[in-house]
This record gives structure tokens, sequence and C-alpha cells, in this order.
């Protein structure tokens, strides 16, 4: 089993590094449209995981409250949304395209900033994994290692574009394709990190389960909807965003329902 868990809270660390060591084979900055491209992919994944790996799992295990099985979705979902928005407004983070830092005033790099908005919105699915891989550690949160595992391979597909998201841009600053490499794959690390630190609190967690789990869900859609669909329509009007938004929605969504 430990090895198992291992993994899968690898997986999506692997996806980081793996999308980041594109800025070692690609020119110095990414096209405009392939960024778009690959934004839109990752905001589907994240939502259909939002949806059929943390929400849909968290009012199934709380089916012995009837009619009122919505609330720990809800309460925890809100939860999520507001730590997102108070961490948004508390770390100095600067938005790819955007000439404005958001956060705390701060006198760190503009490289330095835009690896934090990253690393920031890494924290809630590497919170996720780690939720879903306690759960069925557990063995009592009706989660299956198969549903865990396609958790962690949907997180590490949409981790490959962010990877490649941000080492890019690094390299236009002017960083070097060796450092924007290693700043990529760095803004992954908190995902592992924080998987972890959820599995070792899994006694505490898991009576607690569909709160956290709605909870990562919650921070996840904040993500999407403050920066990665913002992202993947500025500019020119294109709808290419929007369909690989559906293409990745439905691979995460076929994943989960495959796997699960």
């Amino acid at each position: 089993m430990q090895g198992e868990v291992i993994r899968g809270i690898l997986i999506p660390f692997v996806g980081t590094m793996s999308g980041s060591a594109c800025v070692l084979f690609m020119k110095k900055r990414m096209d405009r449209m392939l960024q778009r491209i690959l934004t839109g992919f990752a905001a589907g994944v994240m939502v259909a995981a939002s949806v059929w790996s943390l929400l849909i799992p968290a009012m199934e295990q709380s089916g012995s409250m009837g009619r009122w099985a919505f609330v720990p979705a809800v309460a925890g979902f809100w939860l999520g949304i507001l730590f997102l928005l108070f961490l948004d407004r508390m770390i100095p983070h600067l938005h790819m395209n955007s000439g404005k830092a958001e956060g705390l005033q701060s006198s760190l790099r503009k490289t330095t900033m835009l690896v934090m908005a990253v690393t920031l919105h890494n924290l809630p699915e590497g919170m996720a994994v780690g939720v879903v891989y306690a759960g069925w550690m557990s063995g009592e949160a009706g989660i299956t290692a198969m549903g865990a595992l396609a958790l962690s391979l949907g997180i590490a597909i949409q981790n490959f574009p962010e990877g490649a998201i941000i080492s890019m841009p690094l390299r236009a600053e002017g960083v070097g394709k060796a450092r924007a490499f290693v700043y990529g794959t760095l803004s992954g690390i908190v995902e592992p990190i924080g998987a972890l630190l959820t599995i070792f609190a899994a006694g505490f967690v898991v009576p607690f389960l569909p709160y956290l789990l709605s909870f990562a869900a919650g921070a996840m859609i904040y993500v999407v909807v403050e920066e990665l669909i913002p992202e993947m329509s500025e500019g020119e009007h294109s709808n290419v965003g929007t369909l690989l938004f559906a293409a990745g929605f439905t691979v995460m969504m076929a994943l989960d329902v495959a796997l699960g």
C-alpha cells in the first residue's frame, strides 16, 4: 500500500516536471494560441476532477444525512473558496500576461512572483490527492485505489501544460533554460508536500473527509475561475480555449469513471 501511495502522490509532480522540461527544447517564447490550448485543457481537467473525484464522493459519503447530504459538500466548498481568496490576497504573486502583482506589496522579483502564482494554485491539487489517498488508506471512505490513481493521473495531465506555461514565460523574461526548468519544477513541489502532510494527518482527516474533499474542490474551482479561464480567453477572440476546456473535462471525467 505504501508503494502505491508514494507513486500516487508523485505522479502529479512528474507531470509538472515533464511540462517544465519543454523549456529545454522549445523556442524562447510560447505561442499565444498554444498557451490558450494548454490553459483551457488544464482548466477542464480541474473542473471535472472537482466534480467527479471530490464533490460527488463527498456527497456519497454523507448519504446517511439523507436530503441534507449536500451540507458538508457546500460547507467545504465555500471554505476552499475563501481559503484560496485569503491566500490570493496575502501572498505576493504575478499572473501570466499581467503587469500588476497581486497580494501584499513586495519587492520580490517578477520571476519569483510568476512562480509563486503557479505554486499558489498547486496547493489545492496536492491537498486533493492527499485527502483521496488518506480516504483510501482508511478503508472507510468508499474510495478505491484506482479511483485515487485516476485523480493523480488527471492532475498530472493538467500539470504538464502548467509546467510549460510557467517555465516558458520565465525563459522569455531572460532566465536561462536550466533555471527556468528548475523554477517550473519547484512550483510543483508543493503538491507532494501537501499530499504527504494530509496523509500523515489521516487519523484526523478521515472523520471530516466529506468536508475536506469539497474543500479541495472549492480551492481548485477558485483557481480555474480566477486565473485559468481569464488567461485562456484574453486577447483576440478565439474558441480554442473553450474547446480544449471541454476536451480536458471529458478526459478527466472518462478517467474517473473508467478507473474509479
